[in-house]
């Protein structure tokens, strides 16, 4: 396993891993912690008490977090028509349908994000296999696939991010940079954990989330305080 380096370790004295931090504490701490010479990303890692083998217990969704995501977003929109121009106007990098398709299967995913009309979905089916593995296939319950597709670019552009379960029951997902001011990041904590409560699956059993932590990209993690972290869903209700 390997060590961490000195800066790590400096940064991990300042965290009481005993302890479990109410949520402005800890964005202040994440803020502290972060020692890259990069605007490092802040990443919240939410362990739930789901098991990902069960059809009904998978989580997807997305959430628009209100301070953006602190980063640029190459979007693609599969639409034809008054929709494609609907598309351009609402500010997506590539618009296209099947010669979009083409260039996928080519290799081609050079992009962020994809959204797209209900009707093309058919056609998108071809490279399932291509932009499924690297999150980039459009869904309806992330709001991806949609008639209203000018407005789910704006808010992808503006900060949607969508978070899934991975294999091991955890929930990933970047909600700012560490540059931000702590107000802006604990919007965007608020907005994300009320995203995942609603989401709870209905073959959830026992506790639904089970941990919660925040941490720079670089920096140590710290672990909040479930009780006032899970009541930022009930004021953001």
């Amino acid at each position: 396993m390997a060590k961490h380096g000195k800066k790590y370790r400096a940064a991990s004295e300042k965290i009481d891993p005993e302890k479990q931090y109410t949520p402005p504490d800890a964005v202040k701490l994440v803020k502290e912690t972060s020692y890259a010479k990069f605007d490092e990303s802040v990443e919240l890692h939410i362990r739930t008490g789901l098991d990902p083998r069960h059809a009904d217990q998978l989580v997807r969704g997305s959430a628009v977090l209100p301070a953006g995501t602190g980063r640029s977003v190459r979007v693609v929109a599969f639409a034809e028509g008054d929709k494609a121009r609907e598309a351009e106007a609402a500010g997506a990098d590539f618009v296209g349908s099947d010669d979009l398709i083409a260039r996928v299967q080519g290799g081609w995913t050079d992009f962020d994000a994809a959204v797209a009309t209900p009707d093309l979905m058919g056609k998108i089916g071809r490279v399932a296999r291509i932009l499924g593995p690297r999150g980039l296939m459009p869904n309806p319950r992330s709001g991806t696939v949609t008639a209203d597709i000018g407005r789910a670019i704006r808010e992808v552009k503006s900060g949607r991010v969508e978070f899934r379960l991975d294999k091991t029951g955890v929930i990933h997902v970047p909600i700012g940079k560490v540059s931000f001011d702590e107000d802006a990041i604990l919007q965007n904590l608020s907005a994300l954990v009320d995203a995942v409560v609603r989401a709870k699956p209905s073959g959830s059993k026992g506790q639904y989330i089970r941990t919660v932590n925040l941490a720079a990209t670089m920096g140590p993690g710290v672990s909040l305080d479930l009780q006032p972290t899970l009541e930022l869903a009930s004021s953001e209700s």
